[in-house]
């Protein structure tokens, strides 16, 4: 059973995630809430963001630009709470059927068994009782987000209640439900601004919201998760659609988190351990 104390310092986490800043959007708050509780979070990157946005060039440049990220990611930890952050250093993949896909040294890639075996050798080490990451739709199908899902998902398989394993464990995946997706979407047309990936079908994108199984209202901490997203400065951009966008919205929007409680499977009442923090 989860504790029943604020006190969290007994919780051992694991978040993994593709980029720098995906830790961000769907699940700043609830970061903050289990650091602020004293929880022991490892928070592993698995790409620098080689070939993200560069919202101002006086920021960074193309060729030192994962360098740049992976700061931006350790100084948005300390501003959540969070001292324990590991990158894998795969490149950035791009998005389907760009060059970037193809790169050597690209997450794409990079062979499944290689990366699941890393993953799971930091699970055995920090044998946390619960593990986060991106949802099977990648929010907006971003290849490097839908394959540390994948990674993620078989480093626990392989490593919690297994026998000689990290004992049991929670998997919950982060959601960014179509309907929120939609509504963004349908604000900015309002708007007259030109939505990012305006090519997806909006019929597609983000979590099917029949897949979200625990709702958090972190409006206590988004505070903290939007002053931890503004360290990600090379990709928020001042000027970008979403920033465009009414900031009561904004906030309201970012005040909610969402969660698939992927294991244990078929879960009955009261067995979830999130929902229950």
């Amino acid at each position: 059973m989860p504790p029943t104390a604020n006190d969290l310092s007994d919780l051992t986490v694991l978040a993994a995630f593709a980029h720098p800043d995906d830790e961000g959007f769907g699940f700043g708050g609830t970061l903050a809430m289990l650091a602020g509780r004293g929880a022991r979070v490892t928070l592993v990157c698995a790409t620098n963001g080689d070939v993200g946005e560069i919202s101002d060039p006086a920021l960074a440049t193309p060729e030192n630009l994962a360098q740049v990220r992976q700061e931006e990611l350790r100084q948005a930890m300390r501003v959540t709470g969070i001292s324990d952050v590991r990158f894998l250093n795969y490149r950035d993949s791009g998005m389907d059927g760009t060059a970037d896909n193809s790169h050597l040294a690209s997450l794409s890639q990079a062979s499944a068994e290689q990366v699941s075996a890393r993953l799971a050798k930091i699970i055995e080490e920090v044998q946390p009782r619960l593990v986060f990451t991106h949802d099977p739709t990648g929010g907006y199908g971003h290849p490097d987000h839908q394959a540390i899902h994948r990674h993620a998902t078989q480093a626990f398989t392989q490593t919690i209640n297994q026998p000689g394993g990290a004992g049991e464990g929670f998997l919950y995946y982060v959601c960014f439900p179509r309907r929120t997706f939609q509504r963004m979407w349908q604000q900015l047309k309002d708007m007259g601004i030109e939505a990012p990936f305006a090519s997806l079908d909006l019929d597609k994108i983000g979590s099917p919201d029949e897949a979200v199984t625990t709702v958090r209202d972190v409006a206590n901490y988004v505070e903290i998760k939007i002053a931890s997203l503004d360290c990600h400065r090379t990709q928020m951009n001042p000027n970008g659609p979403f920033a465009r966008l009414p900031k009561p919205m904004l906030r309201e929007i970012m005040s909610t988190e969402y969660f698939t409680l992927a294991r244990p499977e078929n879960a009955g009442e009261g067995s979830d351990f999130l929902a229950g923090l």
